[in-house]
């Protein structure tokens, strides 16, 4: 089993940041990949950002969405069993919910890869 549990969202301006992180449970949290994945209203979840762990196939490696690149970074302390996104530049459509996923199995960069969820963390971003 593997819980997790968000936290860092509030209400930012645009051009903000925030930082949003992920405690996770569990003694094998080192070996999951894991990942960051939005929710608005009315609408399918959408993926953010997702890390590898350093060993394995994924050694590391992290994605983003392309409306997220070069202003969102993931990053992961497995010491602290702690996944991050630090969200810069802040837009109004970043306005969601996010939530922290886990894989037991494959690295993904879809939502449907991951198989244990966060309850999530509210991120508005007021224009």
């Amino acid at each position: 089993q593997v819980q997790l549990v968000e936290s860092g969202g509030g209400l930012v301006q645009a051009g903000g940041s925030l930082r949003l992180l992920c405690a996770a449970s569990g003694r094998t949290f080192s070996s999951y990949p894991m990942g960051w994945v939005r929710q608005t209203p009315g609408k399918e979840r959408e993926f953010v950002a997702a890390v590898g762990w350093s060993g394995g196939r994924s050694g590391g490696r992290t994605d983003y969405a392309d409306s997220v690149k070069g202003r969102f970074t993931i990053s992961r302390d497995n010491a602290k069993n702690t996944v991050y996104l630090q969200m810069n530049s802040l837009k109004p459509e970043g306005t969601a919910v996010y939530y922290c996923a886990a894989s037991t199995s494959a690295y993904s960069s879809m939502p449907e890869g991951y198989n244990y969820w966060g309850r999530g963390t509210q991120v508005t971003v007021s224009s």
